[in-house]
């Protein structure tokens, strides 16, 4: 199983693109802007897309998506989220004034997306060409949403994601249970801004080794940094790296990376 990382900046800037990524060539998770570096064919391989919130830098290329390849494909595009964010789109983004109502375009028979709800807890098995089971996992943010651990559906180690989160001890406690291959978890803002990442349930570097240090003994696996602010990115980097070197639980001795897009991650 590969993951491909389209994008994984918290804003936009020239080289940044937001929360996206393709597992394998048919399964994407999140629809931010690093979407659109997907060439047509590709998009329309996709036949789930799983998403973990309704914040606008995970789905802003949802509708776009829609439009390009709708209509090159063969059957809907099966979009897997919260309720809530179901919700959230039909009522603000698939409403016929922000964009079209793909549910019932060309035609409530054939339509070019479907939703289907997921639940914190669940295992989605997806993928007629790369089969693969999906764990929803828990997050704590502003609005509903969760994270997921991916793997093989034949077996083998997850790529786990967090989502946007903030302090969140329930998904430690699954966490540990599973066999995993990589963490790609997010630190939003710099320490500078530590107040404003609680506020807006994200993480800061402190409180990420607050959260690492919930993984058990003995645990090891690379963990990736993601959803930095892209004028903080550096800040962020230099800050992890100096509570590591100070040996803070959580983040002494970790396989600590920045996640970059346009990377490949295999296992």
């Amino acid at each position: 199983m590969q993951v491909r990382v389209l994008g994984c900046s918290g804003a936009i800037a020239k080289g940044c693109r937001t929360t996206s990524f393709l597992v394998d060539s048919d399964l994407l998770v999140d629809a931010g802007t690093g979407v659109g570096d997907l060439t047509l064919d590709e998009m329309a391989a996709i036949d789930d897309v799983v998403l973990t919130h309704s914040h606008l830098d995970h789905i802003a290329a949802l509708p776009l998506m829609l439009d390009a390849v709708g209509s090159r494909r063969t059957r809907p595009l099966r979009v897997h989220a919260l309720r809530a964010t179901i919700e959230a789109l039909r009522a603000h983004v698939f409403n016929n004034v922000i964009w079209p109502d793909f549910e019932s375009i060309p035609s409530l028979e054939a339509p070019f997306v479907t939703f289907h709800d997921i639940a914190v807890g669940q295992v989605l098995a997806l993928g007629s060409r790369e089969p693969k089971r999906i764990e929803v996992l828990p997050a704590v943010h502003t609005v509903p949403a969760c994270g997921f651990a991916i793997r093989r559906a034949d077996g083998g180690p997850h790529w786990v994601f967090s989502g946007d989160t903030e302090r969140n001890a329930p998904f430690w406690e699954r966490v540990n249970a599973l066999d995993v291959a990589m963490l790609v978890i997010e630190t939003a803002f710099s320490s500078r801004e530590q107040v404003l990442a609680e506020r807006s349930l994200h993480l800061s570097p402190a409180v990420l080794a607050d959260e690492l240090a919930q993984i058990e003994p003995g645990k090891r696996y690379p963990i990736y940094i993601t959803h930095t602010k892209p004028a903080e990115t550096e800040e962020i980097m230099s800050q992890i790296e100096v509570l590591a070197a100070r040996q803070v639980a959580g983040l002494a001795e970790r396989d600590i990376r920045w996640l970059k897009a346009d990377g490949v991650l295999t296992f």
